[in-house]
């Protein structure tokens, strides 16, 4: 048995359903579509980009583990560093993902595991997604990697980039129906890029309206304030 695989694994697990609980107790968090997430085999979640709380309340909503990409300056801060290493993040620059960090990639994807992937390239200013940046669909064609469209909504509320710290709003995550490799193979580059950002933006579009309809959003002085104003 392969020990440091098996308790990185059982501390993954630990600091996921940690996030979980935080995330219900503090967002009021509720993911949608989860069993449209294979269990098994090489796959590309693609997701848009709101704030720091979405890659650990988007990855604690599925069922196996993830990779994630992560600026090559946050290894250096010496906590974070050291917490980030453990849970399976790939270090790129800051102008994207280097060779380092593209082989890596391909070599997890290769390997049969998961990657979170933000094609937005960075966070949005305003909560909006927007126009997704190409590269990530190569991942899929050369691995064979599953494709699955995923959108977060009140994470922006949350924690904007204007806003040192987290503060309480509901957060809502889908995960779409994925997109198989023999789709992906009918797609030019160009036109997989656009219809993965279609299918994000479809899942973000049923977020917003499921919350107007349900009265969610950014709560202030135990009041909430949803998306419907």
């Amino acid at each position: 048995m392969d020990w440091r695989r098996f308790f990185q694994r059982g501390w993954y697990e630990l600091l996921k359903n940690s996030i979980y609980v935080g995330g219900v107790l503090f967002f009021r968090i509720r993911y949608w579509g989860r069993q449209n997430v294979p269990r098994q085999g090489p796959l590309l979640l693609v997701a848009n980009h709101q704030s720091h709380l979405d890659p650990p309340l988007i990855g604690a909503g599925i069922p196996r583990p993830l990779n994630f990409l992560a600026r090559q300056t946050l290894f250096d801060i010496p906590l974070l560093g050291r917490i980030i290493a453990t849970v399976n993040a790939i270090p790129i620059d800051r102008q994207g993902v280097g060779l380092g960090g593209i082989k890596e990639s391909l070599r997890r994807l290769k390997r049969g595991e998961g990657l979170m992937v933000f094609p937005e390239g960075t966070r949005s200013p305003d909560g909006e997604i927007q126009r997704f940046l190409p590269g990530f669909t190569a991942l899929a064609v050369r691995t064979g990697a599953v494709i699955v469209p995923a959108a977060i909504e009140g994470a922006y509320d949350a924690w904007p980039r204007t806003q040192n710290f987290p503060g309480p709003a509901d957060v809502d995550v889908c995960y779409g129906p994925p997109i198989s490799t023999e789709e992906i193979k009918q797609y030019q580059e160009r036109e997989l890029l656009e219809e993965v950002e279609r299918r994000v933006r479809a899942c973000h579009a049923e977020l917003v309206k499921q919350r107007t309809l349900q009265g969610r959003g950014k709560r202030i002085f135990g009041k909430t304030w949803s998306a419907g104003g």
